[in-house]
């Protein structure tokens, strides 16, 4: 028997004022899954989580959450959600807001005050348990209303944008605890257009672009579907010795350069080993050569290409 998918969109339309921001969508988080919403900004990954927890309705089309038709106000307890617009009751005190926030979704007082201290523990923040909110740093307060979102021991946690505007350090723990989750069977749905995070948690991914989706499934299926033949070079000195070599097209389609390495796209029948033949005739020092799969950042600028970019500009829309 296959799995109900935990979230489920069918063919999902909504327009603002003569803009379409999503368009005929089709997607399905399975259960358990890390899935990974992807698209440039006004791409149209915030406007379909705000249909998923309906806070806005879509014009035309259907989603159902936990196989159900109710609409995610009414599964809220069940959900935790991280909004991309960060919002907390400043003056309150950080142990009181958590655990009001708690209560709102059915906990109950003694329960929603133990998770919240084990919470804050676990985040670093144990010494501000009685501070306001209003005194903690922008990535305190970021923290603490990750611990809102997640403190009810929600089944489906939605996270837009979850690592905007945090260090390393900050990102690394959520990024760890988005794993201890998984390992739970809780399942996660966040939005980003930061491919190398998706690319590291991600077990399934949607793309989109203007309103449209371009590409969805497991995150290896989506790999092989759109792999190509891709070789990963890098030289000691910098590529601008090899230039002349990636621009036969003859054996490079194309080739991504990072100044000190390059992400290259055999042209067709082009071999690997022509290429390598070529960089040690060239003289450069070879540092790493690797056939590899393509980057979900490459996968990503294949398919979606500057044009989103442009066009999300011209039309003045964030992302909606």
């Amino acid at each position: 028997m296959v799995d109900q998918p935990t979230v489920e969109i069918n063919g999902v339309t909504k327009r603002f004022a003569g803009h379409t921001a999503v368009r005929d969508l089709d997607l399905r988080v399975p259960q358990g899954a890390v899935y990974g919403l992807l698209g440039p900004n006004g791409a149209g990954k915030t406007t379909t989580i705000r249909m998923i927890m309906a806070i806005i309705a879509p014009d035309s089309g259907s989603i159902r959450l936990f196989g159900q038709a109710k609409r995610g106000r009414e599964l809220s307890q069940k959900i935790g959600y991280l909004p991309e617009e960060r919002g907390l009751y400043r003056k309150m005190k950080v142990i009181d807001l958590l655990v009001f926030l708690a209560q709102i979704k059915g906990v109950n007082w003694r329960q929603a005050r133990r998770n919240a201290v084990q919470w804050l523990h676990l985040l670093g923040l144990a010494d501000w348990v009685d501070k306001k909110v209003d005194d903690l740093s922008k990535g305190m307060q970021q923290k603490v209303q990750f611990i809102s979102t997640l403190q009810h021991e929600p089944e489906l946690v939605i996270l837009d944008e979850p690592f905007a505007g945090l260090d390393p350090v900050n990102t690394q723990v959520m990024k760890d605890i988005v794993v201890e989750l998984k390992q739970r069977g809780t399942t996660t749905l966040f939005s980003t257009h930061i491919m190398e995070q998706a690319e590291k948690l991600c077990d399934s991914v949607c793309i989109i672009a203007q309103g449209a989706k371009v590409v969805d499934g497991p995150l290896g299926e989506v790999k092989r579907r759109h792999g190509g033949n891709h070789v990963i070079v890098a030289v000691e000195q910098g590529l601008d010795s090899v230039r002349g070599l990636f621009n036969d097209r003859t054996l490079v389609e194309k080739a991504d350069s990072y100044g000190q390495y390059a992400e290259v796209e055999l042209a067709a029948g082009g071999d690997p080993q022509r290429l390598l033949h070529g960089l040690v005739q060239s003289g450069a020092h070879v540092t790493r050569f690797e056939i590899a799969e393509p980057t979900l950042n490459k996968i990503f600028i294949d398919l979606v290409g500057p044009s989103a970019a442009t066009a999300s500009a011209s039309e003045g829309v964030g992302d909606a």
